[in-house]
């Protein structure tokens, strides 16, 4: 069992940046590829980007790149995702996954993901 924590959302200006944390329980953090999807009101949940459980490995959304970068820090159990250069489009509410094993080229989906957190909510202003 994973349990996984966001943090680090808020409100911010356009063209502001923010650092999105997920913290996940258990000794086995280092054997799970981990995503990050957002999901605004209205819309479907929708992929941002994944990194392979080692770290060696990452995938970004045609929409996000450029922009977010994904990174995980096995010491601490975290997986991050900065964000920057915001738009008021990228509101939404945040949410991170984990994959046992994942394959970085099939974790772009939400049915690929064995837990999740519950989300942090991000707020761009324009």
């Amino acid at each position: 069992q994973v349990q996984l924590v966001e943090s680090g959302g808020g409100l911010v200006q356009a063209g502001g940046s923010l650092r999105l944390s997920c913290a996940a329980s258990g000794r086995t953090f280092n054997s799970y590829s981990m995503g990050w999807f957002r999901q605004a009101p209205g819309k479907e949940r929708e992929f941002v980007s994944a990194i392979s459980w080692s770290g060696a490995s990452t995938y970004n959304a045609d929409s996000v790149k450029g922009r977010f970068t994904i990174s995980r820090d096995n010491a601490k159990n975290t997986v991050y995702l900065q964000i920057n250069s915001l738009k008021p489009e990228d509101t939404a509410v945040y949410y991170c996954a984990a994959k046992y094993r994942g394959h970085i080229a099939t974790l772009a989906t939400t049915k690929a993901y064995d837990y999740w957190g519950q989300g942090t909510q991000v707020t761009v202003s324009s």
